[in-house]
């Protein structure tokens, strides 16, 4: 049985929140919490599928690394942020790399039952569609602020994206943000001395405050219109 501070962590998620009694008494009985060294993967590109991961402490890349070691991120998942799915549903390998920032606490869904439990359950397949299409619906809107929004615009939504955690948190309640510049410049795809201008701009009008691979949110309304209009009316 999961500790209660983890059990709280799930109720904080949207998705667990709103599945059905059955399907989260399911999770809670064949979940494994599971333990993963900084710079460990959960698992790799091409990787079988062995279960849906929960993040309930830590961080975990969302991404790619390349033979030469470049790596790409798509995201950063913290608690409580679910991911895998997406070889669950198409049953193919994995499609990206999943490594831990630092020291983290996973929840693993395991293959096998959860397997099970949909075929004797098939109706509970439509949360994983709910799952899949709050990713799916970031990836548009990323993909629409790089051909419409300023760098102002895209960062300001890329960090309350983080705040919500991608869509999987019920509410906003912690304004502190771990990330690195050169994390963020990675997922935006542009150059560190970018991000950090407009990091440095943020916090001279009030936003945020800078710390050591910490970004904390000041006033997260201002941060609303920054990713709406990119700038500010002081």
């Amino acid at each position: 049985m999961l500790d209660p501070i983890y059990i709280h962590h799930l109720l904080q998620n949207s998705w667990y929140q709103n599945l059905a009694e059955p399907f989260q008494h399911f999770i809670l009985a064949h979940g494994k919490r599971l333990t993963i060294e900084k710079n460990a993967a959960v698992f790799n590109a091409k990787d079988i599928f062995d279960g849906v991961y929960g993040v309930l402490e830590g961080s975990i890349s969302l991404g790619y690394i390349d033979v030469n070691g470049n790596e790409a991120i798509a995201a950063i998942a913290e608690p409580i942020m679910w991911f895998g799915e997406i070889s669950l549903i198409d049953n193919q390998p994995r499609s990206h790399d999943a490594i831990a920032l630092k020291k983290s606490v996973v929840l693993q869904i395991p293959a096998q039952p959860l397997n099970e439990f949909l075929l004797q359950n098939p109706y509970y397949w439509y949360y994983f569609a709910l799952l899949t299409s709050q990713k799916l619906r970031y990836v548009f809107l990323e993909q629409i602020a790089i051909q419409t929004q300023s760098i102002s615009q895209r960062l300001a939504q890329r960090l309350l994206f983080i705040l919500e955690g991608y869509g999987n948190r019920s509410s906003i309640q912690d304004l502190n943000i771990q990330v690195s510049q050169d994390q963020l410049a990675n997922m935006l795809t542009v150059s560190r001395q970018t991000v950090n201008q407009e990091l440095n701009h943020f916090e001279k009008q009030g936003v945020i405050q800078l710390g050591f691979k910490k970004i904390q949110v000041i006033d997260l309304n201002k941060l609303k219109i920054l990713s709406k209009i990119g700038r500010l009316n002081n």
